[in-house]
């Protein structure tokens, strides 16, 4: 297999990979997808009751939503997680909570204001911060306040959407456009658009791939002059991450999931019955 990055960013990939088959291909996909652990809240602790700040004000900690869908919007934000973490059910603390698999968070703010991720602080760790600051949470009207505590533990996309680390994850075969230069007059446009597209080209047919983007490529969709040659063991994925995990973190620990599970689907196949 040969894996070739065409695009990144902390929160953006684009990569090629060959010599694997769709279901193979399939498999990256749905690991990408579900299989990612990542940090979520989980329980949250409300304080009902008045609210005082350091100059003595009193605020009602009632709030203009229920509780429950809170806690909702709080599990849903993303936060920087570390893969070194253990999931609670396979700690030792024997799934009480502890450090290791449990991250503290709170949130202590007044009205009128809007409450937004920002709020949300780690009480242990600092560098555990929502991904984005920007997330509105609840809107706080005059007298009134939010006293919280939450707790954040590993999941996976499989269990539940707020640990879903990805989104639009696809994937495409490597795809090639060969032009018969008689029939289509338009090849040198197509060929000026994006020179880097074209991988071969004589006298009679030029061949593009948009396999890098092709600005013409629906055009010569749609084109009898065209033919369109598909590789099912060449490919280009591309996937998006909510910030909790930069992408290149993201692929690399999926491909090793993903050998971790194919070995042990291997090593029960081949065990004695």
């Amino acid at each position: 297999m040969t894996l070739k990055i065409i695009e990144l960013s902390d929160r953006y990939m684009k990569f090629y990979v060959d010599g694997i088959t769709p279901a193979i291909a399939n498999a990256l996909r749905r690991t990408l997808i579900n299989d990612i652990p990542k940090l979520a809240i989980e329980k949250v602790t409300f304080r009902h009751g008045e609210i005082r700040d350091t100059e003595g004000n009193v605020y009602d900690s009632s709030l203009p939503l229920f509780d429950e869908v809170v806690a909702h919007r709080l599990a849903m934000i993303p936060l920087i997680t570390d893969l070194k973490m253990n999931f609670r059910d396979q700690c030792s603390c024997g799934g009480k909570g502890c450090p290791l698999c449990t991250v503290t968070y709170s949130i202590n703010k007044v009205g009128p204001a809007i409450v937004t991720s920002a709020d949300l602080q780690p009480v242990d760790n600092p560098y555990l911060v929502p991904a984005d600051k920007e997330i509105p949470i609840v809107k706080l009207g005059p007298k009134q306040g939010l006293l919280l505590t939450a707790q954040a533990i590993m999941g996976r996309g499989k269990d539940h959407a707020k640990w879903q680390v990805t989104s639009g994850v696809a994937y495409k075969y490597h795809r090639e456009f060969i032009v018969d230069k008689l029939q289509y007059p338009d090849w040198v446009k197509a060929k000026e658009s994006c020179p880097s597209c074209v991988l071969r080209e004589d006298e009679k047919e030029i061949v593009f791939t948009d396999d890098y983007g092709f600005p013409w490529a629906n055009r010569l969709f749609e084109n009898r002059a065209v033919r369109i040659v598909e590789d099912d063991t060449r490919f280009i994925f591309q996937f998006e991450t909510d910030g909790s995990l930069k992408a290149i973190d993201v692929l690399d620990y999926a491909l090793r999931r993903l050998q971790e599970r194919l070995n042990t689907l291997a090593e029960s196949m081949s065990a004695p019955d």
